[in-house]
């Protein structure tokens, strides 16, 4: 079993200050994403000019995700750590605030006027930017900078690349977009096992349910149950999606919740919301991502033969 690693034993190991880029014997710079949605960005914007590691694996829930031995081993040897940030991984917070210029939070670069802050959420913004392509689009260029600070000889590759990223987000955006619009205005009602939607919602015009909080540390409990059972019985929702990094048996809970109450809902698929997928799965990289969620939400909310791809 992988041991939690403590603070001080972090920080001993990994030290705080400034410290040069010093890239790897072939030449590119060592980069450590926390999650696989961040070393996806870092990939896109780095190419062939850096080495980039994610410590959280497909299906990998960061919001519970601690950092482990090897884990402060291998972000000792970067030379540039990128976290997505505003508290998505939970229980790292304290170690990557702590690591000055050598760590760089993404998601930084959405303005504070355009982030959400649920009241359930005690003043803490919601972290899943990457909901809304638009806003991804910031966390690209973040990355962009990032990466040319460490590694100025490269700034001018990072750079394009980022733009030919941006560029092809926007017709990502596009296509799922329209998509989703595919679905008539009253059916765009989406429930899910927890509150990861809310930038989707906002952005392509949904109405948003989860049954846990925007972070999964916190338990449902019955009343939240059957408060969203209601919910779906009283919209008339005709299905509901799991989350490919959260347990399925919550949805289920609801499921037999809603046919208590003598309507029947059908599960629409799984959606994939604080990581990517695996390989094979379809939404091994950002853009597949968005366009396995819009087209799974799509199908089910309102089934046509169109497909975001």
């Amino acid at each position: 079993m992988l041991r939690v690693v403590p603070l001080l034993l972090f920080l001993t190991l990994l030290g705080c200050g400034p410290r040069s880029a010093s890239p790897s014997a072939d030449g590119r710079l060592r980069v450590i994403a926390t999650t696989s949605l961040v070393a996806d960005l870092a990939r896109n914007v780095g190419g062939d000019d850096v080495s980039v590691e994610a410590l959280m694996g497909p299906g990998v829930d960061p919001h519970l995700y601690r950092a482990t031995e090897g884990d402060v081993a291998r972000m000792a040897g970067a030379d540039l750590i990128l976290y997505n940030g505003l508290h998505l991984e939970g229980k790292m917070v304290d170690l990557l605030e702590r690591l000055g210029d050598r760590a760089r939070a993404v998601a930084d670069a959405v303005p504070a006027e355009q982030r959400l802050a649920p009241p359930e959420f005690l003043g803490n913004p919601d972290p899943h930017v990457w909901m809304d392509v638009a806003l991804w689009k910031l966390a690209a260029t973040a990355t962009v900078d990032a990466l040319s600070t460490r590694d100025p000889a490269h700034a001018d590759a990072y750079r394009a690349r980022g733009d030919a990223y941006v560029a092809r987000l926007d017709s990502v955006d596009a296509a799922v977009r329209a998509r989703l619009h595919e679905v008539p205005e009253a059916s765009r009602v989406l429930v899910t096992a927890h509150d990861a939607f809310n930038y989707f919602g906002r952005a392509y015009g949904y109405t948003v349910r989860g049954l846990q909080g925007i972070s999964t540390a916190t338990e449902a409990g019955t009343g939240d149950v059957q408060d969203l059972a209601a919910f779906v019985s009283e919209r008339r929702v005709p299905a509901l999606f799991v989350e490919s990094s959260i347990s399925p048996r919550s949805i289920e809970a609801v499921r037999a919740a809603v046919r208590s109450r003598g309507q029947e809902v059908s599960l629409g698929g799984s959606l994939y919301s604080d990581a990517l997928g695996g390989t094979g799965s379809g939404a091994e990289t950002y853009e597949a991502m968005v366009v396995h969620n819009a087209d799974t939400i799509a199908r089910a909310l309102a089934p046509t033969p169109s497909a975001a791809r």
